[in-house]
């Protein structure tokens, strides 16, 4: 069946009229029905020059591609559950079902909207790819219907602790778009480094953006950058949503304007695990001015976004009454500009509203944390149990209060533990010892396919209670764009399988899938870890 190569799982597959496959070359005809679409088969086109080398240039009466709007025959995969972070409606403008007949006559892409037909064209993109064998890709009869399960589908990239150019997120977006991710939730800010351009501080870049985690270096994202980067974003159908991290996490901004930091703390007091230092104090009327000057030059960088995620987490040695206060005061600022709140579980012991999103990240138990013991000082190890201890009320609380929650457990979709599986590459084995955070136990590729969105995360019962779904990446141990993608690939698309595809995944033929992908990744000239879990394609250069 034409679907085994595709990752996320088709949500309906069956055999196309006729048992002649089409053939695709680089004579195929790509013709778009409508000039609403021809920026969608442009895309394609290009896209597909890059996974394969092919480049459609098209002879008169070859068999064709045609994409078209329409919903015909989509109506038996459901609306998505969740928000989108674009704001669109699941059921009019981010519709993203869609549907593919293949005949040895010619292949045919529709969707209501032109995102479906892009999602079904890269659809296409992947059984090209996969199938191609020399300059022809030999395509099985079939008709796929598909549509994501839920809405919003992310990755969340850290670009603190490692700083990562403008090329290197374009490779993640690609990446994201590949699997039909639709959010790049970028965490801008952290005690590491402060990565956004804000015109009315410039101190945040001039000494917030100096260095990294460890010694790596710092950088910041201009604003033409930031500008460069939503449009990449855009064309690719991804929205970018931005973090500034706060209360807490907040050293960076500090030492670029230390009459930030609490009362009795100096900014020398802020590195580390900044344990009561990296915190801005609601009490403090600079802190409010701080706090309006930096939404008023990271909103409008991002337009596409109907949210902003605030962080919320860690306000390690705040007191809880200081914690909600700013949180609430910081929702208002963020609303009264027109924008809806994201932040992490914690953000939930404030007052949050039907339109929040909560981001579940915690599911490790206080006990858990007992194994830190004399791997950390004690009085940041009490702070942090406490905290995890307060974390089981967080979800409930969202949900009692009609937030939805955006998933990202961390034992699932925390991309940055280490590897489970060998690598059949030795030298990636010795990279695989220093890469991923030792505090959490290594995870196999198949840990991240076999688990449900719903019956496998405490509290919630039903999609409904669901913004969407959300892998994360931090980069304490990252030094390269090598090691990124290491901890992404492969393990990026059975994150997206679980926000796309409703039902359950069996290891054995998800893994064939996978495997599958592997050349294209490998054209793209992506570093993978070749887990011994799956029996990958012998690749020639």
């Amino acid at each position: 069946m034409t679907s085994t190569a595709i990752v996320p799982a088709v949500a309906g597959a069956s055999g196309g009229s006729g048992d002649c496959p089409f053939l695709f070359t680089a004579a195929t005809p790509v013709v778009a029905a409508s000039d609403a679409l021809t920026s969608v088969v442009r895309r394609f086109v290009d896209d597909l020059r890059r996974d394969t080398g092919l480049e459609p240039a098209p002879e008169p009466g070859a068999p064709a591609v045609r994409v078209r709007l329409g919903a015909d025959g989509i109506e038996t995969v459901g609306i998505a559950a969740g928000v989108r972070a674009d704001g669109a409606a699941v059921d009019g403008p981010g519709d993203e079902r869609h549907a593919l007949s293949i005949t040895a006559d010619g292949i045919e892409v529709w969707g209501p909207t032109p995102e479906a037909v892009h999602r079904g064209l890269t659809t296409l993109r992947q059984l090209v790819a996969t199938q191609l064998r020399g300059a022809t890709a030999e395509l099985a009869a079939a008709r796929l219907v598909d549509g994501p399960r839920f809405a919003w589908r992310g990755l969340s990239l850290d670009v603190v602790r490692t700083f990562h150019d403008v090329d290197t997120v374009q490779r993640v977006i690609d990446m994201c778009a590949l699997y039909k991710l639709n959010v790049l939730h970028l965490h801008l800010t952290d005690d590491q480094g402060w990565r956004i351009e804000v015109p009315a501080r410039p101190a945040l870049t001039e000494v917030g953006a100096r260095g990294a985690g460890g010694d790596r270096p710092g950088g910041f994202y201009s604003l033409a950058d930031m500008a460069g980067l939503d449009a990449y974003a855009a064309e690719r159908f991804v929205t970018i949503v931005p973090e500034i991290d706060m209360p807490g996490h907040a050293s960076a901004a500090i030492r670029s304007y230390p009459g930030l930091a609490p009362a009795g703390v100096v900014p020398s007091d802020v590195e580390g695990l900044a344990v009561a230092g990296g915190l801005l104090d609601p009490s403090r009327d600079d802190v409010w001015a701080f706090v309006e000057d930096v939404l008023d030059g990271v909103l409008p960088q991002f337009p596409r976004s109907a949210y902003v995620h605030l962080g919320g987490d860690e306000a390690f040695g705040m007191p809880s009454s200081a914690h909600i206060a700013f949180v609430e005061q910081a929702a208002a600022l963020v609303r009264g500009r027109g924008k809806k709140v994201v932040g992490w579980q914690e953000a939930a012991r404030a007052e949050v509203d039907a339109e929040t999103v909560v981001q579940h990240w915690i599911d490790i138990p206080a006990a858990a944390a007992e194994s830190l013991r004399g791997r950390v000082p004690n009085a940041f190890l009490d702070i942090l149990i406490d905290n995890l201890r307060a974390a089981v009320d967080d979800v409930p609380r969202a949900l009692a209060r009609g937030a939805r929650v955006l998933l990202s457990p961390s034992a699932r979709l925390y991309l940055d533990r280490p590897h489970g599986d060998d690598s059949v590459d030795p030298a990636q084995n010795a990279v695989r010892a220093r890469l991923g955070m030792p505090v959490y136990p290594p995870a196999r590729l198949r840990d991240g396919v076999a688990w449900d969105v719903v019956a496998d995360v405490a509290h919630i019962e039903s999609d409904d209670q669901v913004a969407g779904v959300e892998a994360a990446v931090w980069c304490e141990t990252v030094t390269s764009r090598s090691d990124l993608e290491l901890l992404l690939l492969p393990r990026l698309p059975g994150a997206a399988e679980r926000a796309w595809s409703a039902r359950p995944t069996e290891w054995d033929e998800y893994r064939h899938r996978l495997a599958a992908q592997a050349t294209l990744w490998e054209h793209r000239g992506w570093e993978w870890y070749q887990a011994d879990s799956v029996a990958w394609p012998v690749l020639t250069p």
